[in-house]
């Protein structure tokens, strides 16, 4: 038994699915924590050197030590500006159709 043969130049359509697929720009969380965490330090730079160092500790330990508390908190805020982004990318996604096709 053979299979039918087409004529020549004459393709067979594939066989296609149609899916609904929703299209958002996504923002990438990544950049939004590791900026936070830059603006983090940055911050903890400027507030440290507002103030007089103790002579005891001196200024780079006072910087570090503040920056225990200062890189994480730039890291939540960065965090939270990206999940605001992303709840807005979705309210502004789309819904369309996409065909997938399968070849054998």
């Amino acid at each position: 038994m053979s299979e039918p043969e087409t004529p020549a130049g004459e393709e067979q359509p594939l066989p296609t699915d149609v899916q609904q697929v929703s299209i958002r720009r996504a923002p990438k969380f990544g950049v939004f924590i590791a900026l936070g965490a830059v603006l983090g330090a940055l911050v903890t730079l400027i507030l440290t050197s507002l103030y007089p160092a103790d002579p005891n500790i001196g200024f780079t330990a006072s910087y570090a030590y503040f920056l225990v508390y200062g890189i994480p908190a730039g890291v939540v805020l960065g965090g939270l500006v990206g999940l605001a982004f992303d709840r807005r990318s979705r309210r502004r996604a789309r819904t369309v159709e996409a065909q997938h096709q399968r070849v054998d």
